[in-house]
């Protein structure tokens, strides 16, 4: 970690980078896409890496010593989003006001998905998290119930796979989805 600290890289943003990379590889997984009916476009990959970051943010949200260690996740997220929007072309004047629009997406659909993480309603359509998810991470689309049901569950498992990993270990750069 030295040679990290001696060329710029603090070991918080290694460690966030590698959490950040666990999430977009656990995000980029087919069965999405092909199985579930998220919308295998970008923005139904942006939602999610959205999702996933959030239930990373979400399982470290309550501990003081996990602030800074979440700020850089956010940057790095963030970082690798200005990034990805100027290899696809997107003028700059445009890219800080489009990676603003994202922060404040990200924003709301924590709002949205803490309250339905902490409703206890186990409808698969008409639930808070089912609504959310509708909302947001099928945007236009028209999931099937069973498609909405699944994601329902699946965040559900993952947050509370996520609550019984250490904090230390995740702030470290090592965090575990679990399997779909």
């Amino acid at each position: 970690m030295a040679f990290a600290r001696l060329f710029g890289h603090p070991p918080e943003k290694i460690a966030a980078a590698a959490v950040h990379r666990a999430a977009v590889d656990q995000a980029r997984l087919v069965p999405f896409y092909a199985d579930h009916g998220v919308p295998d476009t970008l923005d139904g990959r942006f939602e999610m890496i959205i999702l996933h970051a959030f239930l990373v943010l979400h399982r470290l949200r309550s501990l003081p010593e996990a602030q800074k260690f979440s700020q850089m996740l956010y940057d790095v997220l963030f970082g690798d989003m200005d990034r990805a929007l100027r290899e696809m072309g997107t003028g700059d004047l445009s890219v800080g006001k489009q990676v603003k629009r994202m922060a404040e997406g990200l924003a709301g659909r924590t709002r949205a998905y803490q309250d339905g993480l902490a409703s206890q309603d186990g409808s698969a359509g008409t639930g808070d998290l089912a609504l959310a998810l509708r909302r947001n991470l099928y945007g236009t689309a028209a999931p099937r119930d069973e498609d909405l049901a699944f994601m329902v569950a699946y965040m559900r498992r993952q947050a509370e796979r996520l609550a019984g990993q250490d904090a230390a270990a995740i702030i470290g750069g090592t965090v575990t989805f679990g399997p779909l």
